[in-house]
């Protein structure tokens, strides 16, 4: 786990909440289990069926938030070799994310013959290069497990932050220059709440969900200006117009998570936490391994609704039981996965040899 000393309360309570919601609303969508759960309890199955993936969009702020305070802390040009930081970016996500695929492909051998219709078929060589390289949607192969084009968005909305990071390194040496890395970000993320947001067949590239990874960078950038409150006004009026043009539920939720951050960020400062502090040991622990619970939980979801549909005489009830099962069981395994798998690639770099990744 990460030093506590570093760690905001209110950011692991939305990523522990986020993943959670994510993870219900997988179990609500696959499989008998989901079948049980939806005649079991309809309307709630229904609710998180419908609504519950919007939660992508609570780690699509927050992965901005603790991009911006990565890389640029006070508005600055990036500091870092941008080689470096997208080859560690692509290490940290790739080499867990290809772990649970292979547990993943694995659990699909095992219930083939029960589960047919959620294994995939006919996997080529080129699809599993294109996983790896987290370029699959891009380059049109089906997704191997679910989530998957998360973890490619990820990375993507990253090397956008990078990028537009080092064009104001690059292009302006005036001191005004700790400004232009935040207003270039900005025009990143109006031009893609009134454009490229709007085209969903661009769902498969950064500029579409840039707006929500924008708007978690532009509340930490923010939140260190004396007219803090008037740019974030200025920032609310400015999606509100994109909304007003084309409402989105999820760019609705993410403003509302971004004006959350802003607002418990603030208390946080000023030495008001919004949590006790007695919770942060706890939340942590559940935000922690968020990550490993999100790429995890699905294998252990083929396993527990192939044994659903192999038991004689299942009944509603039976598949509720299954469901939360498969619930602890995914929480369970996503702490080992952390510490043995995530945390690890973190630090792994096989290129470390290599000087010219090492020169600013």
């Amino acid at each position: 786990m990460s030093n506590p000393a570093r760690r905001l309360p209110h950011i692991d309570a939305l990523k522990a909440l986020a993943a959670q919601a994510i993870v219900l609303h997988h179990l609500v969508s696959y499989g008998p289990i989901a079948r049980a759960a939806h005649a079991a309890l309809p309307m709630l199955a229904g609710v998180m069926h419908q609504y519950g993936r919007m939660a992508v969009q609570v780690f699509l702020v927050v992965g901005g938030y603790l991009s911006a305070r990565g890389l640029s802390p006070r508005g600055q040009a990036l500091q870092a070799a941008v080689p470096e930081l997208l080859w560690r970016r692509y290490l940290r996500l790739v080499l867990p994310f290809l772990a649970a695929l292979a547990l993943t492909l694995g659990a699909c051998g095992l219930i083939a013959s029960s589960w047919p219709e959620l294994v995939p078929t006919d996997i080529s060589p080129g699809q599993l290069f294109a996983h790896a390289l987290l370029l699959h949607d891009v380059l049109g192969y089906e997704a191997l497990t679910v989530g998957a084009w998360y973890v490619a968005i990820d990375l993507q909305l990253f090397a956008l932050l990078v990028g537009l990071l080092w064009l104001a390194r690059r292009g302006w040496r005036h001191p005004s220059r700790l400004v232009v890395g935040p207003l270039l970000v900005a025009g990143a993320a109006l031009a893609s709440a009134f454009i490229f947001n709007r085209q969903p067949e661009l769902d498969a590239f950064a500029p579409y969900f840039f707006v929500s990874y924008g708007l978690g960078a532009l509340v930490h950038w923010l939140g260190l200006w004396r007219h803090r409150r008037a740019g974030l006004v200025l920032l609310a009026a400015a999606i509100g117009a994109a909304l007003w043009l084309d409402w989105r539920d999820r760019l609705a939720l993410a403003l509302a998570t971004a004006l959350w951050l802003a607002w418990a960020g603030a208390r946080q400062a000023e030495a008001r936490p919004l949590l006790p502090a007695a919770w942060a040991p706890t939340l942590a622990r559940w935000a922690t391994p968020s990550y490993a619970l999100f790429l995890l939980h699905f294998p252990v979801l083929l396993l527990t609704n192939a044994l659903l549909a192999n038991l004689p005489g299942a009944t509603p009830a039976a598949g509720l039981v299954l469901l939360a099962a498969t619930w602890l069981l995914a929480n369970g395994l996503a702490v080992p996965f952390h510490r043995w798998v995530e945390a690890p690639a973190a630090r792994f770099d096989p290129l470390a040899w290599l000087p010219r990744l090492r020169t600013a």
